[in-house]
């Protein structure tokens, strides 16, 4: 006789957590800088049915208004000639703003939004140095507003396994990464030269996509503090005016306006005996400086490169060990995103809960902070040419 089956134990399976957003109250969110990034963020802000966009500035005249109009978000108030103009504006009554603006311009703005009391989603790079880091996080302190930084690649399901498996144990004691990532040519150069000058970018391949790849590995081992760092730096293609990119797009003049790193690499002690092995490009001749691979006492995980980073991995991870004395290799499928949710949605939506919710930053900048120290050691030691310590003060 064939047994029913229990609907009610069965009952999980087609079951999914409706998640309920609170709209009674909405959020009253500014946008600080308006150009390219900026375009992803209002895309995300806007399907927050707890959101009101309300304001916005750029340090270019009409751009605001110009981007709002773009995205059919109406309503906004744009006659600020900058950040201090808006935020000083207390008939916005903001509770956040999300900042956009080149490197440069990061922490200038962050720093005031958080001394006038209002919450920050930053994106990333953190800054450009590690006293511009600190500073913010003095802010950040005294205000008692939650501070996030624009890492969305860690919220993809992918990266939590990284997390998971490492947490888990099952790699035993870790003693060595690498990781790193980059373009065969890929400097970005579609918008202009905002990416690729001193005045508004400050750092390049290594604050773009370097800060990527390092947060992918020091997350999932508990961002352990760096100690030294042995740093490298170069911008052979970047200052070429027959690089192939500057030729298609017809603007070899680029070349003399680049003044940042196109390729980094370096060498970093951290604690716990841990050493990390990383190195990025924006531009080189291979198509990819190799994998990421996490080494420990029990356990090896490596992690497909992709070809130009995306936010996630670049294919099925493999875990290497030992079963009844037996060496094995564990597949790690790729885990699809289910949620219908996009990255940088997440990121917006995990912020919006953390201030109505009163909860902590989705990327806390305790964390970013160590990050930062080792971009800020790569290019010191880079400029310096030996190994130097890093030292971060107490905030």
């Amino acid at each position: 006789m064939a047994i029913a089956e229990d609907k009610d134990l069965n009952a999980f399976k087609d079951s999914q957590e409706e998640v309920v957003i609170d709209t009674t109250r909405k959020l009253r969110v500014a946008f600080i800088g308006c150009g390219w990034i900026a375009g992803s963020h209002v895309k995300s802000f806007m399907k927050q049915p707890d959101v009101e966009i309300v304001a916005g500035a750029d340090l270019v005249p009409g751009k605001a208004k110009a981007f709002f109009e773009k995205y059919g978000v109406e309503g906004v108030k744009t006659d600020y000639k900058d950040h201090k103009e808006l935020l000083d504006d207390e008939s916005l009554n903001l509770d956040a703003v999300t900042i956009c603006t080149y490197n440069r311009q990061h922490a200038e703005p962050a720093i005031y939004a958080l001394k006038k009391g209002v919450h920050v989603l930053l994106e990333k790079p953190f800054t450009v140095t590690l006293d511009e880091a600190i500073a913010v996080m003095k802010a950040e302190k005294e205000s008692g507003k939650i501070l996030s930084i624009g890492f969305q690649p860690r919220l993809d399901e992918n990266m939590k396994m990284i997390k998971k498996i490492v947490d888990s144990g099952v790699l035993g004691q870790i003693y060595y990464i690498q990781t790193g990532g980059g373009r065969r040519r890929g400097i970005p150069t579609p918008f202009g030269t905002t990416f690729i000058t001193d005045e508004t970018a400050g750092i390049g391949a290594l604050g773009d996509i370097g800060c990527y790849s390092l947060d992918m590995v020091l997350n999932a081992i508990g961002y352990p503090k760096p100690l030294t760092v042995s740093g490298y730096k170069s911008n052979f293609f970047g200052t070429d005016p027959n690089y192939s990119n500057y030729v298609k797009i017809g603007h070899p003049e680029y070349a003399k306006a680049f003044q940042v790193d196109d390729f980094a690499a370096a060498f970093v002690r951290l604690e716990g005996g841990i050493i990390l092995d990383f190195r990025i490009a924006w531009a080189m001749n291979m198509d990819t400086p190799g994998d990421t691979i996490i080494l420990g006492t029990k356990g090896g995980l490596r992690i497909p490169s992709t070809e130009c980073w995306n936010g996630t991995v670049g294919g099925a991870m493999k875990l290497y060990h030992e079963v009844c004395g037996e060496q094995t290799e564990t597949v790690i499928p790729i885990i699809e995103d289910k949620s219908g949710m996009g990255l940088f949605e997440k990121k917006v939506r995990s912020f919006c809960d953390a201030i109505k919710n009163g909860g902590t930053a989705p990327v806390p900048s305790s964390q970013i902070l160590y990050n930062q120290a080792i971009i800020d050691g790569i290019a010191k030691s880079a400029e310096l040419g030996r190994e130097i310590e890093v030292v971060i003060p107490e905030i």
